[in-house]
Order: C-alpha cells, then structure tokens, then sequence
C-alpha cells in the first residue's frame, strides 16, 4: 500500500520559505553616488584619523577636523570594500592607522552633514592613493557617466 503524503511535502515547502524570510536583511541596502552624494559640493579635509572600518560593500572611515571655529568635528567617509583597497596598494593597519594625519578630497553628502564620499587620500608621508571611485555624474544616474556615440 503507498502512503501519499503530498500535503506534508507542501507545508514543509512553506514552512521553509516563511522560515527564510524571517532572517534578518541587511539594515542599510547598496546605493548609488548620486543618490547620497552630490558631485557639485567637492571638499577637501585634513585631520587626524580616528578609526577605519574595513567592511563590505563599502569601507568607511573617520576623521577629527577643525572646523573654521576651531571646534573638532568628526567626519565619515565612505570607500572601496576591502577587496578593491587590497587590490589598490593599500593594507590593513599599515596604510594608515588610527593617530595619522591625512588629507581627503572627495564629495559632501547630500543632506549637509559632516559624511562624504572620499576619492583621494594623501597619506602622511605625502603619497596619494585613491580610497573611492570618482564621483560619476551626481544625479543620481539619469545622465550617462561617458558620452554615448
């Protein structure tokens, strides 16, 4: 006699699937320049950096800047993942570290706030080494980033 069990095999299909969508997404989802960044506010900074994070898809990192005041104010930059920098010349806690005196340009967030999007970084001996892609077109993706023919 053949058991037929078809049911079981539906609902334990289901059950996975609900399963699989109760594991938590990533918080913050991969996005365009333009969409967080504006390619018409260039800005050049240089502190001292406080702390790098070597994350992916983007690594980030921080730096202590006097403002025109003379208050410090810390800033994020955001760059390559890992793998990019790694491929780029640059090496973790050896590069730069934490207590080193660098120069960035790159572009302001959008919103105003004290983030951006680093390019260039020159390193306290003087090299410059890029930390970020270029900029693109800054709007957001709605103008080709190279001329079409």
């Amino acid at each position: 006699m053949r058991r037929r069990i078809p049911h079981v095999k539906r609902l334990s299909v289901g059950l996975l699937l609900a399963a699989v969508g109760l594991l938590p997404a990533p918080v913050l989802a991969h996005h365009s320049f333009g969409a967080e960044y504006d390619a018409n506010k260039p800005i050049t900074l240089t502190g001292v950096l406080t702390n790098i994070e070597w994350t992916n898809p983007h690594s980030h990192f921080y730096l202590d800047v006097k403002d025109e005041t003379g208050k410090v104010v810390n800033w994020k930059f955001e760059g390559y993942g890992p793998g990019v920098l790694y491929r780029t010349g640059w090496k973790k806690d050896v590069t730069m570290k934490p207590g080193d005196t660098i120069t960035v340009f790159g572009w302001r967030a959008r919103d105003g706030g004290n983030w951006a999007h680093s390019r260039e970084i020159t390193l306290s001996d003087g090299r410059k080494m890029f930390f970020g892609p270029p900029a693109g077109t800054g709007d957001g993706g709605n103008t080709p980033a190279v001329e079409v023919k």
